[in-house]
């Protein structure tokens, strides 16, 4: 066993300050300043559904072709971030292919309003969220996000006390590829397109190579990596209210990624 201690960090609303805007592709409706697992557990049998191409080539397509068409047409890949009940890709698959109402400009819509509302955005994500039982796109949805002020100092005086940091997060690697590299995290501790079961098995994959493994978090997915965790950190620095079910589940709550320090410190300590 490697001794020390491991932190992993969720990325939005924990390393990031997240920008977000939804579509409703039924009503027509925007949202924003949403929590993006809030909107998919809002409605059962909806999957958040990652798009893993560059914003750019979205943009450049035909805003009048199906979702669906352009995934196929151009290989895109696409990954299930997580759900409001189990899912398959085949049927996230089958859902889209079989959706007749959303087009391109559905995203190109999201998209452009991200860009004018934050246009110093850290990077940009986009995903949609499909309804199984309807087979439908219900929310076109563009991801946005840039470090606190505190984010790099925190991880840099982690990392001269010999504490390994580690991102497990829903974004896709394209994203995460980004935030690595300026938070100076080996890309090798980088655990990307991280469900909920996938963040729970990283922090029990991570105790048995450190003495203390802490998780921090700031959404009801990551309940099972806090619960898993040697200490459950949840922030709430970008919403300023804790979740109830996340209070409970919280061995700490933070305000400021800074504060980590101090809990790092005691645990060095006992």
């Amino acid at each position: 066993m490697q001794s020390g201690i491991a932190v992993v960090f969720d990325s939005a609303g924990t390393l990031l300050h997240m920008y977000r805007v939804a579509k409703n592709t039924t009503t027509g409706e925007y949202l924003d300043d949403i929590i993006t697992t809030d909107l998919v557990g809002r409605h059962s049998h909806c999957g958040l559904v990652i798009l893993h191409t560059n914003p750019d080539r979205i943009m450049n397509c035909n805003p009048h072709n199906r979702i669906y068409d352009f995934i196929q047409e151009n290989k895109i890949e696409i990954d299930l971030s997580c759900s409001s009940s189990p899912l398959t890709l085949d049927q996230v698959r089958k859902a889209l292919e079989l959706d007749t109402r959303t087009t391109m400009k559905d995203l190109h819509e999201v998209i452009t309003i991200m860009r004018n509302k934050c246009p110093d955005i850290f990077y940009l994500g986009v995903g949609i969220i499909v309804e199984v039982q309807s087979n439908s796109i219900a929310y076109t949805v563009c991801t946005g996000g840039k470090p606190f002020t505190n984010t790099t100092a925190s991880l840099n005086t982690l990392k001269q006390w010999g504490v390994d940091a580690f991102i497990a997060s829903g974004d896709s690697m394209r994203n995460l590829e980004v935030l690595a590299r300026v938070m100076d995290v080996p890309i090798e501790r980088v655990y990307d397109v991280a469900t909920p079961l996938k963040k729970k098995w990283v922090i029990r994959h991570l105790k048995k190579h450190y003495d203390k493994v802490v998780m921090v978090g700031d959404g009801i997915n990551d309940i099972l990596a806090l619960r898993e965790a040697d200490k459950g950190v949840v922030s709430i620095q970008q919403i300023g209210a804790c979740h109830e079910r996340l209070s409970v589940e919280a061995d700490i709550i933070i305000t400021d990624i800074m504060q980590i320090l101090k809990i790092i410190e005691e645990m060095k300590e006992q």
